[in-house]
């Protein structure tokens, strides 16, 4: 059973709500700097705080970006940056074994050599920010599904190119 108890096998990633299997999605995952260098440094996406649940509705070859609101948690100095960029590799979602006991769920995500894009500058372009004088707003849940266009536009401000790197289901 997942977490949200929906059976699956291993955690692995359930088809997206109300789309085909075949659909790709895009999700935003909030987290700060440091530990975004630790989960590109590992290969792995992990959001709120370790919960399983937003991982969960990810898919292979699905687009996962980070966007970090502080250098580090939690007092550190405001960034206001999408920092990472990646696809999720397999969609299976499993537990890690921490030192201090924490067992936190995590996702594969195949990162890319990306350019932190600060996200005032976007503002603008994105259609999931709706209120563009209070867009913290959109980031507050953690974990953010967002359109294809917003999504390209983000991989771009990164200096990647979305038709190569997202635009074909692996």
């Amino acid at each position: 059973m997942s977490a949200q108890g929906r059976p699956k096998s291993e955690y692995g990633s359930a088809q997206h709500e109300g789309s085909p299997m075949s659909s790709r999605q895009f999700w935003i995952g909030v987290v700060s700097k440091d530990h975004v260098d630790r989960a590109t440094a590992g290969g792995f996406a992990q959001v709120s705080h370790g919960k399983a649940g937003p991982l969960e509705r990810m898919r292979a070859g699905d687009g996962f970006a980070y966007y970090s609101p502080r250098t580090s948690y939690p007092d550190g100095s405001p960034l206001q940056a999408f920092t990472a960029i990646g696809r999720v590799r397999t969609g299976v979602v499993y537990q890690a074994e921490m030192e201090d006991g924490f067992r936190p769920f995590r996702l594969d995500v195949d990162f890319l050599a990306a350019e932190p894009a600060p996200v005032k500058p976007l503002l603008p372009e994105l259609s999931f920010i709706r209120s563009k004088t209070h867009w913290g707003a959109a980031f507050r849940f953690g974990v953010v599904r967002i359109p294809e266009a917003d999504f390209a536009v983000i991989a771009a401000a990164m200096k990647r190119s979305f038709e190569s790197d997202f635009a074909s289901i692996p």
